[in-house]
């Protein structure tokens, strides 16, 4: 894979957060993007339909995250879920139900840049990009999670969420 900036530079981002640090810091972070934000599910809701956006980056509290992905996913537009109030294995679960492409902590918000491009890499080459998140993610979600008991629990759901593309 290339450079994170090179497979980023220049996509059209939607950054929803109800925490305007938040927004500013992402902003920062994607500066080789063109990024709109939005504090509130109603802008977020009329920036998706009214755009056309490469990914949209989605806080689950305070903005509705789960109902702004539905839109995303049926104006087909790729999302990553960034959280930190609801990060637990259900709301894990639930986003890659509801057709999330990664799930990420805002403690790892840093790396903001690396997992965009992970996800816009991988659907460019008709892959599934939970495969990439949980390469990165991994060991993560199971020293949160206490283990990796949380995967057995889930383990046919999972190992569906994590093959690739047929």
């Amino acid at each position: 894979m290339m450079e994170p900036t090179g497979i980023i530079k220049g996509k059209r981002v939607l950054i929803v957060d109800d925490e305007q640090d938040v927004l500013d810091a992402l902003v920062d972070l994607l500066d080789v993007c063109k990024t709109d934000t939005a504090s509130t599910f109603d802008a977020a809701r009329d920036l998706l339909v009214q755009n056309t956006y490469d990914i949209v980056i989605l806080d689950i509290m305070g903005v509705n995250g789960y109902e702004l992905l539905e839109i995303a996913a049926e104006l087909g537009v790729p999302a990553l879920m960034l959280t930190a109030h609801a990060f637990s294995e259900e709301s894990l679960k639930k986003s890659a139900e509801k057709d999330a492409c990664c799930y990420v902590p805002k403690e790892k918000m840093s790396q903001i840049e690396v997992f965009v491009a992970d996800v816009i890499d991988a659907l460019d080459k008709g892959k599934n990009p939970w495969i990439k998140c949980f390469e990165r993610l991994g060991r993560f979600y199971d020293k949160k999670f206490g283990g990796k008991d949380w995967r057995e629990k889930e383990k046919k759901f999972w190992e569906k969420r994590t093959r690739n593309f047929t």
